[in-house]
Parts: C-alpha cells; sequence; structure tokens
C-alpha cells in the first residue's frame, strides 16, 4: 500500500511539472592513466566517500593502488588519497559498505600475476573513517573461499548454457574435456574470485558479498553470519557468461542478481535464490541489452528498485537508470545519465542516501583522459525520461 502511495505521489508530480533533478561533476581533471572501477558509500555523518583504482595497467604493471576522495554537503571533492597499495602486486575493483556496527569495509582483488585468474580478494575494515584523508584502518585480510557443490553445479549450469544459446560459436567451439578438467582443478575452483559490486545485507544480519570469476566466466556469493569474522562460499551462479552481480531482495525474501553479459547473448544475465543466497536457480536473461559492461542496484527507500547499465549492444557510451515498481517483475521508467556519440561511462555504483538523494559514481573515459564522475538524481528525473 505505501509502495502505491508513492507510486500515485510520484505520478502526480510529474503531472504538476516536477521533472526532478539532476546534478554531475567529475571527481578530478581526466588523466593519462588508467582509473577505473569506483564504489561509494554515504558516512554516518552524510558524507560521501568514493574509491577506484589507478596506475599503468593492471594486466600489465605492477603500480595499480586503491585511491578514495571524499565530498561533504555541497563541498568540492577533495583531492585523491591513497586507500590501499599491496606494493609490486596490482590492487584492482573496489566495492565497500558500512556494516551494522558502523564499520567501514573496502574490498578488492590483488592481481597475483597480471591475470584476472590469479587474483586473491581483500579487505579493510575501519572505525574512523570520517576525518580528511585516508581512513585509518584496523584491519586487514583475505577472504579464501571453497565454492559449494562446484563441480556437480558448473557441469548443469554449462548444459542449461548450450540449451540458451545453441548455435553461439563461445559454446559450439569449446573444448568441454579442457573445460570440465577446470572445473575440477581445485585451485583454479578456489582463486580468482573478485568484487565489483556493493554487498547486499539480509534481515538476519547476513552479508552477501557478491564475487565472480574470469576463469569461468561465472558468479558466487561470498557469506558472512558472524559481521564479516569468516565467510563461507555459495553454490555457483553458472551461466557461463554471466559476471559481476548486483543483488537485490524481494519482500517475499527472494533473491534477484542482475549480472553483466559476458558472452554473446548480448542481454542482462539473471539468477534467483530463495534460500539467502546459498543455492541459485538457472541463469537466465532480461530484457535490456548489455555489452559486456558492469552495471549496479539498489533498492530505494519507497521500494522501488533501480538499475544502472550501459544499454548498448556495442561500446559504453550510453549509460541508463531503469525504474522498477513491482521488484523487477516491469521496468516502465528510463533515463539516461549519459548518451553520446563516443567515450565510455561505465562501471557504475549506486546507492540511496538517508536524504533520499539517489548517488551513482561511473568510470569516465573521453579523449582528454580518464576519470570518475559523479551524480545526484531523484526519482523524479528518472520519471520524467530523456
Amino acid at each position: 500500500m505505501i509502495q502505491g502511495t508513492t507510486s500515485l505521489i510520484a505520478l502526480l508530480a510529474l503531472a504538476a511539472g516536477d521533472t526532478g533533478s539532476l546534478k554531475s561533476e567529475l571527481i578530478f581533471p581526466p588523466r593519462a592513466d588508467h582509473n577505473h572501477a569506483p564504489a561509494i558509500v554515504e558516512c554516518p555523518d552524510g558524507s560521501l566517500l568514493v574509491s577506484w583504482y589507478r596506475g599503468s595497467g593492471e594486466r600489465s604493471a605492477d603500480d595499480v593502488a586503491i585511491y578514495g576522495s571524499r565530498k561533504a554537503g555541497d563541498s568540492v571533492w577533495s583531492s585523491p588519497f591513497l586507500m590501499a597499495d599491496i606494493p609490486d602486486f596490482p590492487d584492482c575493483n573496489t566495492a565497500m559498505f558500512i556494516d551494522a556496527r558502523d564499520r567501514l569495509w573496502l574490498i578488492w582483488p590483488t592481481i597475483i600475476a597480471n591475470s584476472w585468474e590469479s587474483c586473491l580478494t581483500r579487505y579493510r575494515v575501519s572505525s574512523d573513517y570520517q576525518g580528511d584523508g585516508a581512513p585509518k584502518w584496523e584491519w586487514q585480510g583475505s577472504i579464501f573461499l571453497r565454492p559449494q557443490n562446484f563441480v556437480e553445479d558448473m557441469r548443469q549450469g554449462w548444459e542449461h548454457r548450450k540449451s540458451m544459446a545453441a548455435d553461439a560459436p563461445d559454446t559450439g567451439d569449446v573444448d568441454e574435456q579442457a573445460l570440465f578438467a577446470l572445473i575440477e582443478d581445485k585451485l583454479s575452483s578456489r582463486l580468482g574470485w573478485q568484487p565489483r559490486c556493493k554487498p547486499t545485507i539480509l534481515p538476519s544480519g547476513r552479508i552477501l558479498l557478491p564475487l565472480y570469476s574470469d576463469t569461468y566466466s561465472v558468479s558466487l556469493m561470498a557469506i558472512s553470519d558472524d559481521l564479516g569474522k569468516t565467510w563461507f562460499a555459495s553454490h555457483p551462479l553458472a551461466g557461463f557468461g554471466n559476471i559481476q552481480p548486483a543483488v537485490l531482495r524481494r519482500e517475499d525474501g527472494t533473491l534477484v542478481a542482475y549480472m553483466r553479459e559476458n558472452g554473446p547473448l548480448d542481454k542482462i544475465r539473471v539468477s534467483e535464490s530463495s534460500d539467502d543466497g546459498i543455492t541459485w536457480g538457472p541463469v537466465g536473461v532480461m530484457e535490456f541489452p548489455n555489452p559486456g559492461s558492469g552495471l549496479d542496484a539498489v533498492r530505494l527507500q519507497n521500494g522501488n528498485w533501480l538499475l544502472i547499465y550501459n544499454d548498448t549492444l556495442r561500446g559504453r557510451s550510453r549509460l541508463a537508470v531503469s525504474l522498477t515498481e513491482d521488484e523487477g517483475r516491469t521496468w516502465p521508467h528510463t533515463r539516461h545519465l549519459e548518451d553520446q556519440p563516443s567515450g565510455a561511462y561505465h562501471y557504475p555504483a549506486i546507492i540511496q542516501g538517508r536524504d533520499g538523494t539517489i548517488h551513482a559514481v561511473y568510470s569516465y573515459f573521453v579523449e582528454e583522459g580518464k576519470s570518475m564522475k559523479y551524480a545526484a538524481f531523484d526519482e523524479a528525473w528518472i520519471r520524467a525520461g530523456d
């Protein structure tokens, strides 16, 4: 009833001419080096903290590290500061969240041998993170995972994947014997899991940290039931072409994972769980296109959901935000944060602040260089459309 009332108020506001608001700005001037894969949190004092990685190139250089910037109220973004750096190893995709104890978590993969398959997911925790500069970290560790029921689920997932795209070249030309040997290799299945999107915290307090593997092009959840002291792995989301999940929870408890397409299907991948993230149904597709680029999602305070993604088949020059009022069953409203003839505006992260403002940050690649771009808007802005 509350959600329906909220939707009616929004429609009446649009009828009265409320087109919403959008403010956007670069976090720092475009640079020649690689700046990519941001995360964002709202701190308890209302300030915003953004993280991303910067360096010469994670697949060829070892100078890649995690940087951050802050913004309080209407102030400008602070000068970037170092948040994490494992010396002589690339540190990449960032994810952040604030836990039930108001502690800040920074999660990222350290790349051991300049390949995604060699990464190990790391984390840092801070209780003192609202001052100037970098948080004061009090704990650091690694997340070691042993995926549940991995071989059986991966084999079943492969058969389902073939049935979805029987004529696709990346299934027809695959050496299944080599694939199954890789699936059965313990090191490959326990290494290479890395984050991209923020964790989802369930009503029970369970933390679901979405991870993915470029070794197999599949996803899974790292799960903690003790505020991050220990972690264990879910069953894999074995869609072979589904990576970088963002997870939302329906009122009936069903979890929905939206994932980047990493194969020939050209659509956002989706899977559901009815047991708090332990097991997942077959990985299918939704109606939105995806060119092989990251996405994110958030549940708003009124129960509506937002999905932010590149709604193109090729390239990343268009960045869309879509709104659903029925927990992902239909998506009647879409508006674009970016719609350019060139450039790349991608790897978004999105949250809602306590005052209702929607905050997004994304990688901003143009001819002049690379930066992070921040956007603040409201639901009325999305409903007004392009």
